[in-house]
């Protein structure tokens, strides 16, 4: 089937992707700033508009019998899941476009690698290398984007899931996989890529069970990092510019924000990605062990938050499961029109995904200039009548800063203990994803709010108008 339009050389192909590229680093370059970020993602998604329809049109182009119903169902995918997706799962939404870039990934070099296998030695070296790397990194990425999805959905245990010599028998499957690979670039059979596939597929699966809950958001940009780099390895096979550069982008940006996502927990990535952390402490102290667990009132926290002259709002991934973050801005508004200074903290890992408390809050129109990172939100605390923490469980316990024992050792926290007082919103006492109590809930001037966290702010703001 003929293009019925006109088509372009490959010059000037050249040149759009050129532009292309550089809205992408303008785009990436505004989405450091919220105030920003919005125009950042026209500009890059323009760019990426730009190169696709730059694509169709180059000389050469065919197929149009799958590629136009293919392009159909692709956008009103894309569109339907963009406008009916939650706020609060935008981490499972990032997972799956993680896995969607490795699984195209997979497709084009098992494609490109079945078009050239029946003719001995028809594939350019380089061009065989990026096919099999292309089908292992895409692959691991697939799958593990899968489990990082089950895992973010709840639709699998957030605890690692370990089994004897695990990282052993990992070790070996990718050595495995790796023989596979050279088998099939000697060989150049069909048969080969696909077992290179299959058993990276399991890689990717095993690799991810074991990381706990409380790592995804290192795991997320981890994954964001194989993406990038299984597009690289399929721009290289398809000769495709524009691959190349936005696989490049993402690959870089991905490794960069692992680096910080890790570093924000003081742990290396390896700790991360192989030391299985998570699991339930046996032997654990209890959280009431040494302290009394002092319980309070929404009326109680209301009149205390009214008198406050500056109020910390700790959120965490419990406001997220409550999808609280409009109740949150409510409770803000009301507070601040009785003179209350609010101002929110923000920890580089709080939530499922990097970014992931500073997107819920954006959405609920909270002013940018009120959201701190931690460096910045540290020295507030003592300054803070009130710490009102939403959920956030590790990021918040003082046991990182002088317990030797405990897994968070280290790992730099918001201190909200400085501040005179302390409520809790939290459903349970249940430990968080690091599996460890947290001390400070026995602390004297901590208060347990418990219930739903959208809930307990719903009638915090009743009792404050009535105050």
């Amino acid at each position: 089937m003929s293009l019925p339009v006109a088509v372009v050389g490959q010059s000037a192909v050249d040149v759009v992707y050129l532009i292309a590229a550089i809205a992408f680093i303008l785009g990436i370059r505004r989405l450091a700033s919220a105030t920003t970020a919005r125009s950042g993602n026209i500009l890059a998604a323009g760019g990426m508009l730009l190169a696709i329809l730059f694509t169709l049109l180059r000389d050469g182009m065919g197929n149009w019998q799958l590629i136009f119903p293919a392009l159909a169902v692709g956008a009103l995918i894309g569109l339907f899941a963009a406008r009916l997706v939650k706020m609060t799962a935008m981490p499972q939404m990032v997972a799956i476009f993680n896995g969607l870039g490795g699984g195209a990934a997979v497709l084009v070099a098992f494609s490109e690698y079945q078009r050239f296998a029946p003719l001995p030695s028809a594939l350019p070296g380089d061009l065989l290398g990026a096919s099999l790397f292309s089908a292992l990194i895409g692959a691991v990425t697939l799958s593990g984007s899968v489990i990082a999805f089950g895992k973010l959905q709840e639709l699998l245990p957030g605890a690692p899931t370990v089994f004897a010599k695990q990282q052993l028998f990992n070790g070996a499957l990718f050595v495995l996989a790796l023989a596979f690979a050279v088998v099939a670039g000697i060989t150049e059979d069909g048969i080969w890529i696909a077992l290179v596939i299959v058993a990276a597929l399991v890689l990717g699966v095993l690799f991810v069970l074991p990381i706990g809950g409380a790592d995804m958001p290192v795991v997320i940009a981890f994954l964001n990092a194989f993406s990038g780099l299984s597009a690289v390895s399929a721009g290289f096979v398809l000769s495709n510019n524009a691959l190349i550069i936005g696989g490049t982008l993402v690959g870089a940006s991905g490794t960069l924000l692992t680096l910080l996502m890790a570093r924000a927990m003081n742990r290396s990535v390896a700790n991360v990605l192989f030391g299985a952390f998570g699991q339930v402490q046996e032997g654990a102290v209890a959280v009431g062990d040494g302290g009394t667990v002092r319980e309070t009132s929404a009326d109680d926290v209301a009149i205390m938050l009214k008198y406050a002259s500056q109020v910390m709002v700790v959120p965490g991934y419990g406001l997220a499961v409550a999808q609280a973050q409009h109740t949150v801005r409510e409770l803000a508004d009301v507070l601040e029109e009785g003179g209350v200074q609010v101002k929110y903290a923000i920890h580089p890992v709080a939530g499922r995904m990097p970014g992931h408390m500073n997107v819920l809050l954006a959405e609920a129109n909270v002013p940018y200039p009120q959201l701190l990172d931690m460096d910045d939100a540290n020295p507030e605390f003592p300054r803070s009548q009130v710490a009102l923490v939403i959920g956030a469980n590790d990021v918040t316990n003082p046991a990182a800063r002088h317990n030797q024992a405990s897994p968070l050792y280290g790992m730099p926290i918001l201190d909200v203990d400085r501040a005179e007082n302390v409520v809790v919103l939290k459903r349970s006492m249940n430990p968080g994803f690091a599996g460890v109590s947290n001390e400070l809930y026995v602390n004297p001037k901590c208060a347990m709010l418990f219930g739903d966290a959208k809930a307990s702010l719903e009638a915090l703001i009743a009792s404050a108008k009535a105050a």
